[in-house]
């Protein structure tokens, strides 16, 4: 199933792609410790380091003509990562690219991100564009990535130091929407790839929140597809897509966001929800 990607849903992430980078970029402005730690292995500095260096990426990525940023070292990686060995890249990325001074960082994100906006206001949203592990990602997609990291890495930023940081439920939506389903539309290439053998059980999951369109991602013999509702599905999850995120990138429990009706699990057979997550996982 492809899903056309609509003229509003193309504006809702340009807008996010700006809005959410000048409200990390102010955060970062307050931060009063750039070598404070932020998780258990990146500094502040660090951690604006990798965002800034993924928004400069996509600079490239978005320009018809754009050159690799990274070397053959670092463009061999991206084409072999797989959802398990991101942090290989993201190290490799940050070695590479020293540049620690948080508002150079933020400088040159900002410039990206306008830059990434210049050069596809007249673009096809829908255009697929090559990303990690041979995947195909819509443009779209690739907005709505980095408005993802930016959410994702500002809530590390101020929950290490105590600052307000807010993630709105329909800028969130837009990860799930438009990157998720994006890539699984186009070709995830090997970026689910395990060593586990598939499973012959087909097992599909309807995901449904306020702020993004039903959906039922099915798992069968390693393959991920999508489907429109209506067919029978084994578990169900209604979820409010900041918690989803944060859950799906290991900053909150599937515990506490159980607890908290954040994202709610039903369905027929809901015990097999684990074995799909195994596979539709994210780092």
């Amino acid at each position: 199933m492809t899903r056309a990607i609509t003229a509003d849903r193309w504006r809702s992430v340009r807008r996010a792609y700006r809005v959410t980078g000048a409200r990390f970029a102010e955060m970062v402005g307050r931060v009063p410790d750039p070598s404070a730690m932020v998780t258990a292995e990146w500094t502040v500095a660090e951690t604006v380091a990798h965002v800034a260096m993924i928004a400069k990426m996509y600079t490239s990525l978005a320009r018809p003509d754009g050159a690799p940023v990274l070397d053959a070292r670092g463009q061999s990686q991206v084409e072999k990562t797989t959802v398990d060995t991101v942090s290989v890249l993201n190290g490799l990325v940050l070695r590479d690219f020293p540049e620690r001074d948080l508002g150079v960082l933020v400088t040159g994100l900002l410039a990206d991100i306008e830059e990434v906006l210049r050069v596809t206001e007249d673009a096809d949203p829908a255009m697929p564009l090559d990303w990690l592990g041979g995947s195909k990602v819509p443009l779209a997609g690739v907005l709505a990535h980095l408005v993802n990291e930016l959410q994702i890495h500002g809530w590390d930023i101020a929950r290490a130091l105590k600052l307000p940081w807010t993630i709105p439920p329909g800028d969130a939506a837009l990860f799930f929407d438009l990157f998720l389903v994006g890539v699984l539309n186009h070709d995830v290439g090997h970026l689910l790839d395990t060593d586990a053998p598939p499973r012959e059980r087909r097992i599909a999951v309807a995901f449904r929140s306020a702020y993004t369109s039903p959906v039922v991602l099915v798992l069968h013999r390693g393959r991920v597809t999508v489907e429109e509702p209506g067919s029978p599905v084994d578990a169900r999850i209604s979820f409010d897509p900041p918690s989803l995120n944060l859950m799906l990138f290991h900053r909150v429990g599937k515990v506490r966001s159980a607890l908290t009706g954040k994202v709610v699990v039903s369905g027929p057979r809901p015990w097999l929800l684990p074995a799909f997550l195994r596979v539709v996982r994210l780092p």
